[in-house]
């Protein structure tokens, strides 16, 4: 298992470093294939990992303090807290380059909004590649799973920061990325987080998920394509249940 973690750790790496020389996504109007991924990314949030989710609230009721007393629903907080945290980041990107601008390097954008949009993605990176890893536990079919639909999701990431930040993400921001994917990975082979803070982690990626793939599909000038989205929900949705 943890041998085959790496492989498919390695391959979401792989995504980030080789993605850019698929031409045929960087297109107006958007890539069909890219609507596609995105839609299979949101199903297995929404057919598969929100119902882990509810198993990781009884989880987290379980854990005594003063916090977790006070509030109920925790795990769908840090769902939202996921979203919110991930749609702060890409404003500050957004403001700090007015979509269709470029500076005179190419970068694309102010040094210290590029470093928080990578460093907050890697961060984003290394939680995956670790669930990678645990995902395993639950069986190789579970794990597969998980990684397809994060396949997916890293080409529809990898398409948004290249455009924001051009070259400062081809010489820098996708190795960085890539490297996460394994770090996660070794952090899994390293630790094993308790089980309360696995719902945690699960419930913040869930959100993140649904923030960023909505975000590279709602806007206009994506002309995205809402049969090729509908048509990967559906898919990954019927499979997800036939199993």
């Amino acid at each position: 298992m943890v041998v085959l973690a790496f492989v498919l750790a390695t391959s979401l790496a792989m995504v980030h470093l080789f993605a850019g020389r698929l031409l045929f996504l960087d297109s107006i109007p958007r890539s069909r294939w890219l609507s596609f991924g995105s839609g299979i990314s949101v199903a297995y949030i929404f057919v598969h990992l929100l119902p882990e989710l509810a198993q990781g609230q009884r989880i987290l009721d379980q854990v005594d303090g003063p916090l977790m007393a006070a509030v109920e629903s925790h795990v769908w907080l840090i769902a939202l807290s996921g979203l919110v945290v991930f749609y702060g980041i890409e404003r500050a990107a957004k403001c700090a380059r007015p979509a269709g601008t470029q500076d005179a390097t190419g970068s694309g954008s102010d040094p210290k909004v590029f470093w928080l949009h990578i460093g907050s993605f890697a961060a984003y990176n290394v939680v995956i590649g670790y669930l990678l890893l645990h995902r395993a536990e639950d069986g190789i079919g579970n794990m597969l799973l998980f990684w397809f639909a994060m396949l997916l999701h890293f080409m529809v990431n990898d398409f948004g920061l290249r455009e924001h930040h051009r070259l400062d993400y081809t010489h820098f921001g996708r190795w960085v990325l890539g490297l996460a994917v394994v770090g996660g990975w070794l952090l899994g082979v390293a630790f094993e987080l308790s089980e309360p803070m696995v719902a945690v982690l699960l419930a913040f990626i869930g959100g993140g998920v649904v923030l960023n793939v909505m975000k590279e599909e709602l806007p206009e000038e994506r002309d995205s394509s809402f049969v090729f989205f509908a048509g990967g929900a559906a898919a990954y949705a019927l499979v997800l249940l036939s199993i």
